[in-house]
């Protein structure tokens, strides 16, 4: 009531120092505020440029935040690596390695039917040119001059054209029906459904067996033997994996998850081939979750390569623990339990690994059909993981939300500039260019490290020139300018005075 009264008694008396003001006051007062919004912008831009993160942000989460009782989601950790750690690993990082994907879609039942429907080509050049590759490395050896069927299928994987490899595979059969290769290559660019390529690949199978069989009672005798046998046990372990996916996509899937067991089992040193991640697509889909962690367990270790898939499941089952009843706001209120770090770590720790695939999850970005190679940390990798991994992330409840209030503070846990890292190697900077050859050219590459410019950059920005084009109307029309202050003053007050007469903020009762 008195606050009421006072502001009353009040208004002439602002009335009266806003009537002194002259021209010349709002023009220095405008002009100091743009000064001082520029500067702070300035300082603002070198922060970001330097540091990668908003000078404002980094304050009122690191310092200003606990004051007012609030929690950060995740303390930043300790970087895993020291100065002089980093310059040993910098020398010691990875390059940039093509992998073969390891649910990489068959060429005839999806590849070719999407370019049918949409008329654009989903697999580049250099992406056909490895798998060509990677087929003369796995389908051929030394003695395959010994066996005509075997050298026409050598020609036929050096073939471009695809009617061409087509045609080679029926060559090579008539030469002779039990070849394993031939039946592969029908498989994978004839058929045009799934049923037909499994029916191909059963065939291959019963050839692939029998060749293999014999491969093995006579490995011993001579290194082209033994080269032989590799050759024949490349060809199984395809055959008997592409079998596999096929059960997979008919729905078959408990029959895909023994067949894979199986494989695993019967050829544990192909570890290379990552035929835990097929097995892990195909347990998630079953709801799985026990024998998930289980596999997880086994393979989720500091002595293999790292991939999105590995990565991302062990954050889902993390997530799944606790996304059903989180909140961000009762967790700011109250603090995140251990659960709940544990989750939000997974988070982060997944998103260093690759930092595209939360996009294509939270659908920022469209997806396209996944290339048959990729780039581990790279958008090529991403786009593979999220192609076949969404449904699983979706079926969660609450695991979306979770991942969407949490993926971005990895990046003001990740030292900046990136030649240092934070849980894994530094980011490749390689990456862009190799995605660019392995994508479509109708797909636009994700890029990291790209960041957008914080709130506060924009803000202050704004800011500095709203307040730079006040001072040059004032400069420029200083009596009309000064008559809007005093009306915008006058208005402001009255707003005051009407909101403290307000009932709700009066302390005697009505």
């Amino acid at each position: 009531y008195f606050g009421t009264v006072s502001c009353f008694f009040c208004l002439p008396t602002v009335t009266v120092f806003l009537s002194t003001l002259t021209p010349k006051f709002y023009f220095a007062l405008t002009v100091t505020s743009s000064f001082i919004s520029g500067l702070i912008f300035v300082f603002e831009w070198w922060h970001f440029r330097k540091y990668g993160t908003s000078f404002i942000e980094q304050v009122s989460v690191s310092h200003l935040r606990p004051l007012i009782g609030g929690v950060e989601n995740s303390p930043p950790a300790p970087a895993a690596f020291s100065a002089g750690e980093n310059e040993a690993n910098r020398q010691n990082m990875p390059e940039c390695k093509m992998w073969r994907n390891p649910l990489n879609l068959f060429r005839g039942a999806e590849y070719s039917r999407y370019m049918w429907v949409t008329g654009k080509e989903p697999l580049t050049y250099y992406d056909m040119n490895l798998s060509a590759q990677d087929h003369q490395n796995f389908f051929t050896c030394d003695t395959d001059a010994l066996r005509p069927s075997d050298t026409v299928m050598q020609k036929a994987w050096r073939e471009r054209n695809p009617q061409a490899r087509i045609k080679a595979a029926y060559q090579a059969l008539e030469l002779n029906n039990d070849c394993a290769t031939a039946y592969v290559l029908l498989a994978e660019e004839e058929a045009t459904t799934i049923v037909d390529a499994e029916r191909y690949f059963k065939q291959a199978l019963k050839a692939g067996e029998m060749i293999y069989r014999k491969s093995q009672n006579c490995h011993s005798q001579s290194p082209q033997h033994e080269a032989q046998l590799r050759r024949d046990t490349n060809v199984l372990v395809y055959v008997k994996r592409r079998l596999a996916m096929c059960a997979r996509k008919l729905g078959r899937i408990r029959e895909s998850v023994k067949m894979m067991r199986d494989l695993m089992k019967e050829f544990p040193l192909l570890s290379m081939l990552n035929i835990h991640e097929n097995l892990l697509e195909a347990l998630l889909e079953l709801q799985a979750y026990a024998d998930v962690q289980a596999v997880l367990a086994k393979y989720d270790d500091i002595s293999l390569p790292k991939s999105a898939a590995i990565c991302y499941t062990a954050a889902l089952l993390k997530a799944r623990a606790v996304s059903e009843r989180f909140s961000p706001e009762t967790a700011f209120k109250r603090g995140l339990s251990t659960a709940e770090i544990n989750a939000v770590e997974a988070i982060h720790r997944a998103v260093e690994f690759n930092p595209h695939v939360p996009k294509y999850l939270l659908e920022m970005k469209s997806l396209v059909l996944p290339p048959e190679h990729i780039l581990k940390r790279g958008d090529s990798e991403a786009v593979a993981y999220a192609f076949f991994h969404l449904q699983h992330w979706k079926r969660i409840e609450g695991a979306l939300h979770l991942l969407h209030c949490t993926w971005e503070g990895t990046f003001r846990m990740i030292p900046y500039p990136l030649e240092k890292g934070h849980l894994f190697y530094p980011y490749p900077s390689c990456t862009e260019t190799a995605d660019r050859e392995l994508l479509p050219t109708f797909h636009e590459v994700s890029v990291y490290p790209q960041k957008e410019l914080p709130f506060f950059i924009h803000f202050t920005a704004g800011l500095c020139s709203f307040s730079a084009m006040l001072a040059l109307l004032t400069h420029q029309f200083p009596e009309l300018m000064v008559v809007f202050a005093k009306a915008v003053s006058m208005v402001s007050c009255v707003i005051n005075i009407v909101f403290l007469l307000e009932p709700k903020h009066s302390i005697i009762p009505l």
